[in-house]
């Protein structure tokens, strides 16, 4: 990924076909979890996410830094 610059503004430019964001199913997927148990995590607000309407967009860089820290706040750990 590389930088562009408009005007004063400097912006990441990123790949075509490169993620940025996940659906509720993504996570619920990658989770393993029920739909009820990933719009839960949404609305605690354990990661960044926007509504585009009616749809949820899972900010893939916020999810995925809480997913490997081992979800914290919210993530139950089973031995």
């Amino acid at each position: 990924m590389e930088d562009t610059t408009y005007g004063s503004i400097t912006a990441p430019v990123f790949e075509q076909n490169e993620k940025r964001t996940y659906t509720v199913e993504e996570i619920q997927n990658i989770l393993g979890i029920s739909q009820p148990t990933a719009y839960s995590l949404v609305r605690r607000k354990i990661f960044h996410y926007v509504k585009i309407g009616r749809n949820i967009r899972i900010s893939k860089k916020s999810f995925d830094k809480w997913l490997d820290q081992g979800m914290p706040e919210g993530g139950a750990e089973h031995e």
